[in-house]
């Protein structure tokens, strides 16, 4: 099943990049994810490894997941290594004076045969749900943060006038 939602930011794409590439931040706009635990030495970047886990109606679904593909300030990748079958993706394109951003998630229960197919589509509205909540999320965060840098930058101004 493949899933997907996108939002226009208002802020510059490495500014939207600084959030969706560090792992520490995720719990912070991530909708329905109950962990994301750097697995190993390295923290980001291109054979990063985490730990995820989606809440899904009752059940936390999920597993060891990699970057596969890390073209800053860009598009951000990963793919299982254990757990659910799944491939996401973050798309980040300027647009004038903004950002679209696309999260993109295509997952799927191996092996399971009709009830499987029967259980991705039940979870496709949830994980869609969860998708749009992150990009709500992530666009209030990552705006939030431009006003008060730039709130910074004319108290800054002000005093050096002043």
């Amino acid at each position: 099943m493949r899933v997907y939602e996108r939002i226009t930011i208002g802020a510059p794409a490495g500014a939207v990049w600084e959030h969706i590439s560090d792992p520490g931040r995720y719990l912070h706009f991530m909708s329905g994810v109950t962990r994301w635990e750097v697995c190993g030495s390295q923290r980001h970047g291109l054979g990063a490894r985490y730990k995820m886990l989606l809440r899904v109606g009752s059940a936390e679904v999920g597993g060891l997941i990699e970057i596969v593909e890390n073209v800053e300030p860009s598009d951000l990748a990963w793919v299982s290594v254990t757990g659910v079958d799944q491939r996401g993706r973050w798309r980040l394109r300027a647009v004038a004076d903004a950002t679209q951003v696309e999260l993109r998630l295509a997952y799927g229960v191996a092996g399971a045969g009709l009830s499987g197919w029967v259980a991705e589509r039940l979870a496709a509205p949830t994980v869609r749900g969860h998708l749009r909540r992150s990009l709500q999320q992530l666009k209030r965060q990552v705006e939030q943060e431009q006003l008060r840098e730039a709130a910074a930058a004319r108290r800054a101004a002000r005093a050096q006038t002043g």
